[in-house]
């Protein structure tokens, strides 16, 4: 694996191009500057907006600054991310979140004005000026949240409690990302370093046991020293949502998570009960795992471990941009084109590096261009990441290409979608073309294990926000052993009863950082379930299929995530696709099996 002392150290082919957003800092604070002015004049629209071209010059400068305050919120976080241990871009960060809560409150006056309008005066507004039509979907899906929105000046103290709110999420953050250090392990020379995030994925898919169990151990040793603070983080952003939930009179926080997506509960609902009525072929691998393991006591630091043994797979960064770009061409030219600009252009920051931010992630900016995080060490996982945000990164592209600004952002419903088709994809690819039987077994048990991580551990997760929501409206206390004693019971009920938990175990809800994002890691489980159904067909040579799937991620938020699905043939208002997900799991649970 290539390793980096410092960022300096990095190839800057490898590293993304902030130029592209500001040239220099002086352009950042010039919009800053511009911004402000922005919102006063926004502000002093209130009470001012009276026919169909004050609503328009409103609605105008308030996209403008929108698309001013995104590049600028986007400079600061993609710099604190290169290193979050740099004070000079917490500081623009930090300054950015604060303009924000400004640009928030000088138009927290504009929904609860709209929503005081009538329909029929609203639609005679967009009759007198033709340009309101570009706005016209917009306003008209904002009198979805009527009931909802509160008076002008609740809106107003709501918007200026938004960075409080935030709190635990920002403080979880940067806990996890700058001030916890990990235990020690062993190295191959003897010697006790620091475990870093980027080793322990590595130490913990080991073949030896024993360097398994000193990185579980020492991986978790800050998530259970820090088990109180962790406890009231998350305590604070759950009943946070709660709470938001019953000041916006929605039924409960899943129903205020979903409602801005459309999605009846009934699908949340379904996904995790048809799950855990199909959960036996999970069962079924855990004992698969267990035998072929050899070990008396199947433990948590067993569960990554690849069964095929012996096969370790270096794949540069250079190589797996190579085979994404073979597995993906069923996708078409346009697509790999695309793809390949991301890397000539710099749009990819590649490598992990001291105070960098762990995992990946893909960060669309209207009007410039996707930016792509990875942590790329050089092995299976690292390509399968790559496919993966490359997807988003497609998808923020195309969508951008094609849409207004004022639907260009897709839904995050609809998002995962586009990142595990590519997966799915690529694990076909690698199957098709490998030709050593133990590195196809190989690769056929990773697929399992993606597969377990990206659907079975969604849902777990999904039940376990849902459980303590619950417990939060219902005036339960949260803390440290009910937390605990959720998670472990999910844990069980999902993993089976092969597993002989250590202590750690019901400690995995402290280190999610999705928790702090209410209900949304669900949509990681239908995002897999549609692009397992997506995939097929494109790989059958189903043309409707593939010309459905590329307008659909031209389509950014044009319709409700929902809708644009049924438009590609899979409809999550029915079981079918969770169900012939988990058919799908347990053909590929049979055929491991057998090996």
């Amino acid at each position: 694996m290539t390793t980096y002392n410092s960022r300096n150290e990095v190839p800057l082919q490898e590293k993304w191009n902030l130029k592209d957003i500001y040239s220099d800092q002086q352009k950042w604070e010039k919009d800053y500057q511009q911004i402000e002015e922005m919102a006063i004049k926004l502000k002093a629209s209130d009470g001012k907006i009276t026919d169909g071209n004050t609503l328009y010059q409103f609605l105008k400068q308030k996209e403008e600054l929108s698309y001013k305050l995104n590049k600028l919120y986007a400079f600061a976080m993609l710099s604190v991310d290169e290193d979050t241990r740099e004070t000079k871009a917490q500081s623009l960060l930090d300054r950015a979140k604060q303009l924000n809560v400004k640009v928030s409150s000088s138009t927290s006056f504009f929904m609860p004005f709209l929503l005081n309008l009538d329909e029929e005066t609203l639609k005679s507004y967009i009759a007198e000026d033709d340009r309101l039509t570009y706005f016209e979907q917009d306003l008209l899906e904002s009198f979805r949240y009527k009931k909802h929105v509160l008076n002008k000046e609740q809106e107003e103290i709501l918007s200026q409690l938004s960075e409080a709110l935030s709190a635990p999420g920002h403080t979880f953050g940067m806990m996890n990302n700058a001030d916890i250090k990990f235990g020690e392990v062993t190295n191959d020379h003897g010697k006790q370093v620091e475990l870093t995030r980027g080793m322990y994925a590595k130490l913990i898919e080991d073949e030896d046991r024993n360097k398994r169990k000193e990185a579980y151990k020492a991986y978790y040793k800050p998530y259970v020293q820090l088990r109180n603070s962790i406890a009231s983080t998350l305590s604070a952003a759950i009943k946070n949502n709660v709470t938001l939930a019953k000041i916006r009179q929605y039924p409960s926080a899943l129903e205020k998570a979903l409602f801005g997506d459309n999605v009846p509960k009934e699908v949340y609902e379904n996904l995790i009960a048809t799950t855990k009525n199909n959960i036996a072929p999970l069962h079924q691998y855990s004992r698969i795992r267990k035998e072929k393991l050899q070990v008396e006591e199947l433990r948590q630091y067993d569960l990554s471990v690849p069964l095929v043994k012996g096969i370790k797979q270096v794949i540069s960064y250079e190589e797996a941009y190579e085979i994404m770009c073979k597995a993906l061409a069923p996708l078409g030219q346009e697509y790999i084109a695309t793809l390949k600009e991301f890397k000539k252009s710099r749009y990819i920051d590649v490598r992990e590096t001291p105070g960098k931010r762990s995992g990946a992630y893909n960060l669309g900016i209207y009007g410039i261009h996707p930016y792509i995080l990875l942590n790329h060490r050089d092995d299976l996982d690292s390509l399968f990441t790559l496919v993966h945000e490359c997807g988003h990164g497609v998808h923020s592209k195309l969508s951008s290409q094609h849409q207004p600004q004022i639907t260009a952002r897709y839904s995050i419903f609809v998002a995962e979608v586009a990142s595990t088709v590519n997966e799915v994809l690529l694990i076909n690819y690698l199957l098709e073309n490998e030709t050593n039987p133990e590195i196809r077994n190989h690769l056929l048990n990773h697929f399992i294990d993606q597969f377990k991580g990206t659907f079975f551990t969604q849902v777990m997760f999904a039940e376990f926000e849902k459980k303590t929501h619950e417990m939060a409206q219902a005036g339960m206390p949260l803390n440290v052993e009910v937390f605990n004693q959720t998670y472990e019971t999910l844990f069980r009920e999902y993993n089976g009863e092969d597993i002989v938990f250590d202590d750690e175990v019901k400690y995995g809800w402290s280190r999610i950082p999705h928790f702090y994002r209410p209900f949304y890691v669900y949509k990681y489980a239908t995002g897999f379930a549609s692009a397992i159904h997506l995939a097929t067909k494109i790989l059958e040579g189903d043309q409707t299929t593939l010309s459905s799937y590329l307008e659909f991620l031209k389509s950014g938020s044009s319709d409700y995530p929902l809708e644009l699905l049924k438009k590609t043939g899979v409809d999550l208002t029915t079981p079918y696709p969770i169900e012939n997900t988990l058919c799908r799991f347990e053909e590929l649970v049979n055929e491991f099996s057998l090996l």
